[in-house]
Formats: C-alpha cells, sequence, structure tokens
C-alpha cells in the first residue's frame, strides 16, 4: 500500500468527516495513493482519521484535503489547538444530525410497525377506514423516513456516480429505495383502477423501518466511536490554560501559548505546571500520575525536572521553561498514541482485502439472489424481499471497526499506565517477542553506580589515584565516570587541568595531566596501550565476581591503581526476569563490561545468557544474531548506544528516562523506570490480540451466516423468508456490538 518514500516526504494528519463504513475508508485511501507525491496513506475508519506521507516537492498538502472532499467527504487538517476543535465540533454535528434523523424517522416509523406488522401478527383488526386507506397511510407514514434517510442515498449514488464504486451506503440506498420504488409503483397501479391490481402487498413499513433501524444503529455506532477516543481528549484536557511568568522582575499570568523556552514559571500549591522545565528555586511534591501512572506524588528540589499538566501538591517552586508547546511531554504522549491509533496493525490487512471487495460482491449476490427465485418460477415480491434483505443484512462496518477499535483502546490503556506503544504493528508484536535482551547500566541497574575500592599500587596514594581519574572522566558523560568523579567532590579534591582528552569506545580514556600521560579503561584497553596490568589479576577477579566494575588507571604506563565501582539493581528487575521466565520466554543481558562482572550480576536477577565485553557498535549485531535463530527479539535499553540495537530489534523498548536517540529509535516508550512494564506491555498487546480477534470472529461469523440467510438458503426447509427488517436490525447492531466489545477493555486490568 505505500510507495518508496524520499528525504523530502512530509506527514500530515487529516481528520474527515462523512466515512460510514470500511468500504469508504479504503475507498479514501486509494485515491489518496493513487494522487502523484503521496508516499503513504492510512485511513483508519475508527478514528475518521488519514495518516499521509507526502513528497512536498510534489504535491501541495491542501490538494490532498481536496482528493477527499472531492469524493464527497468533508476534510480538514489537523493541529494543535483549532484542529483539535474542529475534530470535537465535526463529531458532535454528526452525532446531532443522527439523533434528528433518527427522532424523526422513529417519529414516523412506530405507527407502521404497529398497524403494517404487530397488530396483524396478533390477529386484531384495523378499524375499516385505516383498512380501506392503509396504502396510502403507509405511503405518507414512510416518505418522511426516506427523507430522513436521504444522507444514504445521496452519498451512496453519489459515490457510485463520481468514484464508480459502492459503499455501504449505496447498499442501504439500492435496498430500501428499491422497496419504497416498488411499493410506490403498485400503488400507483391501484389507484389508477389497473386490472388485477385492486388490491397490493406493499414494502413501505419495510423501507422505512430499516431505515429507522439503521439509523438508530449508525447513531449509537458514532456514540460509541466517540468514546472510544474519550480517554485522549482528557488527556487533552490535562494540560493548564495559563500560566505565571516572571517578566522585567514582575510576576504576570499569561496564556499557556505565549510560554516561551527559558521563560522562568512561578508555580504555587495546588496548581497545574503549565509546560516542562527545570526548578530552579524552591521544593515540592508533585503527583505525576497523568503521565507515569504512580500515585505516589515524587519529591522535587532544585536541578530536577517537571512534566507540563501535572499537579503541584505543596510547596511553591520557580522552574524555567525548556520545553513549550508542542515539544512538551503531554503533546509528545498524545501525538504518539494518535500516531499508533492512526496506524495498521498486520491483523488488519485481511479485513482490508475483504472490505475492499466486499460491497461489489454483495451487490453480486443480492442480484443473484433476485434473479434465481425468479428463475425457479416465484413472484417478483418474493424475489424483492430477499434482494432488499441480502443488501441490508451484510455489513463491511463491523469488519472496518474491529481492529483500530481494539488498537485505540489497548494503546490508550497502556498510555495511562506510562506504556507509550508507536504503532498498531508494535502492539502486535510484543505478544510474539520470544528472546528479551537487557542492556545492563540505566535498564537493568539504575544507572547511578557508587565508588566502593580504591586500591592503589606503586606508591601512589587514593587521593592520587582518584584525582588523576576524576580529572579526566569530568570530560566523560559515562555513568561510571560519573561516580569516580562524585566520589573526588565528595572527598573535595580538587581537580587538574586535562589536555589530548581521548574517549576509546568501549574500552575507556586517555588524556594528559600535566606532562603526564593517563589512561583509564579496561583490560583490553591496557593490552593495546602495552601497560602490564595482567600482574594484578587476581586481585581485578575477586572485585568482579562480586558484581563490580574494575576500572584500571595507568599513569605514563605505570598501574597506578583501580578503582572498583557498583551499580545497583533495579528493585523491579528481579521479579521481571521471573515474570518472563513465567511465560516462556527467554532472558538475555548484553554489556561492555567483563565476562564475570556480567555473569554476577545475571546471577543476582536469574537472568538466562550473559553477552559480555560488547561493544557498543557490536550489539546490533548480537541481536542479529539471536534473529538467525529464528527468534523474534526485543532489545531493552536506555543510551546513545543502544539506539542500533533498539532499531535492529524485531521490538525496540526504550526506558523514558533514556536519551532522546534511543526513545525515538524505540517501538515502545516506559515513562516509569518499573521494568514491570516491560511484561505489562506483553500483557496488554497479547489482550488487545485477543479482542481483535474476537471481534474479527464475529464480523466474519455474522456476515457469513447472515448473508445466506438473507438470500433464503433456509426457505425449502422451514418455509419462511428472513425479514427484511430483521436483517435491518441485525445490520445496525453488529457494528455497536463490535465497537461494545472492544469499549469493554475499559475495565482490563494490568497484572
Amino acid at each position: 500500500m505505500a510507495k518508496k518514500m524520499n528525504q523530502s516526504a512530509q506527514k500530515c494528519t487529516i481528520s474527515i468527516q462523512g466515512m460510514h463504513c470500511a468500504s469508504c475508508a479504503n475507498k479514501i485511501e486509494t485515491a489518496l495513493l493513487k494522487k502523484s507525491g503521496v508516499t503513504k496513506a492510512v485511513v483508519n475508519f475508527a478514528t475518521q482519521k488519514a495518516m499521509v506521507e507526502y513528497d512536498e516537492e510534489m504535491v501541495q498538502k491542501e490538494k490532498l484535503a481536496k482528493v477527499i472532499t472531492d469524493l464527497g467527504y468533508t476534510a480538514f487538517f489537523e493541529g494543535m489547538g483549532r484542529g483539535n476543535d474542529r475534530e470535537k465540533e465535526a463529531r458532535e454535528k454528526e452525532i446531532h444530525d443522527l439523533k434528528m434523523r433518527l427522532v424523526v424517522s422513529g417519529l414516523f416509523s412506530i405507527p407502521l410497525l404497529i398497524g403494517g406488522m404487530i397488530l396483524p401478527l396478533l390477529g386484531i383488526s384495523l378499524p375499516g377506514v385505516v383498512e380501506k386507506n392503509m396504502v396510502l397511510i403507509e405511503l405518507i407514514l414512510a416518505t418522511p423516513v426516506m427523507l430522513a434517510g436521504s444522507i444514504f442515498f445521496s452519498r451512496g449514488i453519489l459515490t457510485l456516480w463520481r468514484s464508480k464504486t459502492a459503499t455501504m451506503d449505496t447498499l442501504v440506498a439500492l435496498g430500501t429505495g428499491t422497496a419504497y420504488i416498488y411499493s410506490l409503483f403498485l400503488s400507483i397501479l391501484m389507484w389508477v383502477g389497473v386490472r388485477g391490481y385492486e388490491k397490493v402487498d406493499v414494502y413501505y413499513e419495510v423501507a422505512a423501518l430499516l431505515i429507522a433501524f439503521i439509523l438508530l444503529g449508525k447513531y449509537l455506532e458514532a456514540k460509541a466511536r466517540g468514546k472510544t477516543s474519550e480517554a485522549i481528549k482528557k488527556l487533552m484536557g490535562l494540560q493548564a490554560r495559563t500560566a505565571i511568568v516572571v517578566r522585567e522582575k514582575k510576576e504576570m499570568e499569561v496564556a499557556i501559548e505565549a510560554v516561551r523556552a527559558g521563560d522562568v514559571v512561578v508555580v504555587k500549591p495546588g496548581q497545574k505546571i503549565p509546560v516542562d522545565g527545570t526548578i530552579i528555586e524552591g521544593y515540592s511534591a508533585i503527583d505525576e500520575s497523568m503521565i507515569t501512572g504512580e500515585s505516589i506524588p515524587v519529591e522535587k528540589k532544585r536541578g530536577d525536572k517537571v512534566i507540563g499538566a501535572t499537579m503541584n501538591k505543596t510547596g511553591a517552586f520557580l522552574f524555567r521553561a525548556t520545553r513549550v508547546g508542542s515539544e512538551t511531554a503531554l503533546a509528545q504522549i498524545i501525538k504518539l498514541v494518535e500516531e499508533a491509533q492512526g496506524s495498521k496493525a498486520p491483523i488488519q490487512k485481511l479485513a482490508d482485502t475483504i472490505s475492499a471487495y466486499f460491497v461489489p460482491t454483495v451487490l453480486g449476490i443480492a442480484v443473484l439472489t433476485l434473479v434465481t427465485w425468479l428463475v425457479l418460477g416465484h413472484a417478483l415480491g418474493f424475489a424483492l424481499t430477499t434482494f432488499v434483505a441480502v443488501l441490508i443484512i451484510a455489513c463491511p462496518c463491523a469488519l472496518g471497526l474491529a481492529t483500530p477499535t481494539a488498537i485505540m483502546m489497548g494503546t490508550m490503556k497502556a498510555a495511562q499506565q506510562g506504556i507509550l506503544i508507536k504503532s498498531a504493528q508494535a502492539l502486535q508484536n510484543a505478544q510474539d517477542v520470544q528472546v528479551f535482551v537487557f542492556d545492563k547500566t540505566g535498564t537493568l541497574t539504575k544507572g547511578e553506580p557508587e565508588v566502593t575500592e580504591i586500591i592503589v599500587k606503586n606508591k601512589f596514594s587514593q587521593e592520587e589515584v582518584l584525582r588523576y581519574a576524576a580529572s579526566v572522566e569530568k570530560k566523560s558523560e559515562h555513568p561510571l565516570g560519573e561516580a569516580i568523579v562524585k566520589s573526588a567532590a565528595e572527598r573535595k579534591l580538587k581537580l587538574a587541568m586535562v589536555t589530548k582528552f581521548k574517549a576509546i569506545v568501549g574500552r575507556g580514556l586517555e588524556a594528559y595531566v600535566g606532562k603526564s600521560k593517563i589512561v583509564i579503561g579496561n583490560r583490553k584497553l591496557m593490552e593495546e596501550k602495552n601497560i602490564p596490568a595482567n600482574t594484578y589479576e587476581q586481585e581485578i577477579q575477586q572485585l568482579e565476581l562480586q558484581g563490580k566494575t574494575v576500572m584500571i588507571v595507568a599513569v605514563d604506563r605505570k598501574v597506578a591503581g583501580f578503582i572498583a565501582v557498583a551499580d545497583t539493581l533495579k528493585e523491579s528487575a528481579k521479579s521481571m526476569v521471573e515474570r518472563l521466565h513465567h511465560l516462556g520466554k527467554e532472558v538475555v543481558m548484553i554489556t561492555g563490561d567483563n565476562t564475570r562482572t556480567g555473569n554476577a550480576i545475571a546471577t543476582q536477577v536469574g537472568i538466562d545468557i550473559v553477552l559480555a565485553e560488547v561493544l557498543p557498535e557490536g550489539k546490533a549485531e548480537e541481536i542479529r544474531k539471536l534473529q538467525s535463530r529464528g527468534k523474534k527479539v526485543a532489545m531493552i535499553g536506555d543510551g546513545i548506544n543502544d539506539a542500533p540495537a533498539l532499531a535492529q530489534a524485531d521490538l525496540g523498548i526504550a526506558i523514558g528516562s533514556g536519551t532522546d536517540v534511543a526513545i525515538e529509535s524505540a517501538d515502545i516508550v516506559l515513562v516509569r523506570e518499573d521494568l514491570q512494564d516491560v511484561v505489562r506491555a506483553i500483557d496488554v498487546s497479547s489482550y488487545t490480540m485477543r479482542k481483535i480477534r474476537q471481534n474479527l470472529f464475529w464480523a466474519f461469523a455474522y456476515n457469513v451466516a447472515g448473508i445466506p440467510m438473507a438470500a433464503g438458503v433456509l426457505y425449502p426447509f422451514t418455509g419462511a423468508l428472513l425479514n427484511p427488517v430483521i436483517a435491518g436490525m441485525a445490520m445496525a447492531f453488529s457494528s455497536v456490538s463490535v465497537v461494545g466489545n472492544s469499549l469493554l477493555m475499559k475495565r482490563y486490568k494490568f497484572k
């Protein structure tokens, strides 16, 4: 469905008003893909949106909206603020319009239901004057109902005329229109006195009641579809409307849109934090549950980050705005969730393929049914009953709603728990992963290591070794280096000036302090620099067996000592591994540390396999090796050096506290530090896919069973045909039942 993209490709989201079945979505998608310059188009019936990638050098995005409007639909672009308002207005307008049409159809069709169907079934006779003029009364009552259902005729016929394609509206228009026009034709023959038509059987009540029930179904479906997006609307409503900023040494209240990056913002007790930033003065406890799902307020002090739309509980503080507008964490979460909801899971391909051919196939079956019964010698009224029933009972809407409604609910349930799933494909893939590969530092561990031992050699003192190491590590951003710098600060050591600094990826650092050359790193680095560190191998191994990382410090090619650093495991690491094992998953740890340290950490948490001494560029290769065994592999990491592996894996999972690069490369982002969210991601994937399979089963089963029944295959055995009104009721509620099944996901509790 997608063409090859180029470097100038842009993305846009288009809200669409007027789609009423999966065939509409398929038709719009096909038309967009035919437009020169469009590289990818996904139209989602459930969300009423199109996600389009296009080459801006070849096509303007306004032309994309015109493609949709030319098909008879309303289209407008989404954006921050007004786009969301327009979408809400469009949805409310659609629901109001359907409600008014439903009221009109109900008022006029209920008398038809009572007089034309219920009373005759009960054997109750109508008054003579009513009975004599019943055909005229039915025509008078049915006509306003047909006008209330005019949307089916205008859309169904217009679409057929403009794009030479049929939709669900076309089926409804043909079915109800045939019943009404046939009845009107018979009525005219009776009123003008044509012999043989003194008394006729008309189908006005069938046409009217079909319209009424279908409008009821569409109204309930629109209301239900609105509920599937309620959660994301609540997210949008969480944002503060105003902010207090300090400008020209004065506090002033401004609209949230007026806050700029760099502004100093004042937050008082009980107020929402307007945008993302860093505290520069004050202290407080902040409720971040709307982002992380964690109900306990988090204590914040100077230097800590705060997130827009979270709630300040106790203290007052000042913070400097760092991310505003569409860059805030909340805006990014909404964007990720909307993109996931607008994407399609692989399992949806079958439903899409069937939906594309569904309406033409049903039209063919209906015509074949009509001709067959006529050939078999049945009356035209009999054959028309089966023709109308087939047209009306068929429902591609249920097929079109089965997958996206479940995806919408699944991604929102996950987002409420701080699990951001970027696409429907990622949501589907999570349940199939067999091997989970975890980075060690910052993922399994807290990434806040501490210096535990400083062992000196060759007459160097601990202060000298730590001062040399900290001076060089000051220029590094590695967590282990930060621990050494922190230790030196705690001892109040004055660091030296460093020159000719060089980071040697996966091995260590080298630099000059004065005229002395300092080398800090692992065994491999010492071997490469011909520094005799193997003399101390036994001491180093003893520390590594305790799960500590040892960094050797050499001064002018002489070992000055080594520093042992330990990183604490996250509290949830062990229980998470146990749960993965319970699910039958294989767990692997990948680390740049040596094998002994890696094994010591793995033993503590119960990990199966350790891939140690892996350089950053080698992580993706290790993922490929696991995949070559025919396994579906997930990579879980948080650093820049994890990005290639996250991209290589079948499923990339980034810890939300990690780097932007890692998060960008991942398929799933865990906002919280809780590793149990890895298991919860699998859980929501399995649950959502179970719901999708249920929806697809009932949608397929309904059509497979319903169409033959409507065609009259049981007539030779039962002597009765399926009443078109019953067919209309079944069609109306089939879509509602599928959406309702997806809405039940609101009640789901994570394990």
